[in-house]
């Protein structure tokens, strides 16, 4: 038995490069320093255009399909989504439509979103967490939102320049680690919040 929990992070962004996936991979970076995990990330810039052409879980390609399971098994979910007319992107809502229902009962699920305002920081309470709540899973306490100013130009990417975003971050991870850490064999090893950083 493995003592790395599976962690799969899924962001929704269409763009490359991405602020939303430069916010997910700082995030599950700063699990990593936490907790030891096993880590699997989805782009949907890269699966989209499998997803949009299908209407059932039946008719997707296979490659869908995998990430799809990928998601369902996983003992972790971080997922973030940039806001398009004041919701997620439809194709984030259509991957998960496509998800069982009955999979992510009890999934702790990390909630993060970007934005070109702070106008629209309450998508992750108003849209992000009755989308999980209707899979059961467990949201974890804070989610994390970026808005376009939070980012600088790092070639050939982004970067967080906003100390206050890296705090959210630090402290929504912190939030999240007894429910995270509940997760793991009694015999795994286990950081500090105190020596993690």
């Amino acid at each position: 038995m493995s003592n790395k929990l599976k962690l799969v992070a899924v962001s929704g962004s269409l763009n490359n490069p991405s602020r939303t996936t430069t916010l997910l991979k700082v995030i599950v970076k700063e699990l990593q320093q936490r907790l030891p995990l096993d880590v699997h990330f989805i782009e949907l810039q890269d699966i989209g255009p499998l997803l949009g052409s299908s209407l059932s879980r039946l008719a997707l390609p296979k490659q869908a399909v995998d990430e799809i399971l990928k998601i369902e098994e996983a003992d972790i979910l971080a997922v973030a989504t940039p806001v398009y007319r004041a919701s997620v992107t439809g194709l984030f809502k259509h991957l998960f439509d496509f998800v069982g229902h009955e999979t992510l009962v009890n999934t702790p699920v990390f909630l993060a979103a970007t934005g070109g305002s702070e106008r629209h920081a309450l998508v992750i309470d108003h849209q992000l967490r009755p989308l999980f709540s209707f899979f059961q899973a467990l949201t974890l306490p804070l989610g994390v939102y970026g808005s376009e100013a939070d980012f600088g130009d790092a070639a050939p990417g982004y970067s967080i320049e906003s100390e206050a975003l890296n705090a959210r971050i630090i402290l929504a991870v912190e939030r999240a680690l007894p429910y995270l850490q509940a997760l793991l064999p009694v015999d795994a090893p286990r950081l500090s919040l105190v020596n993690a950083r």
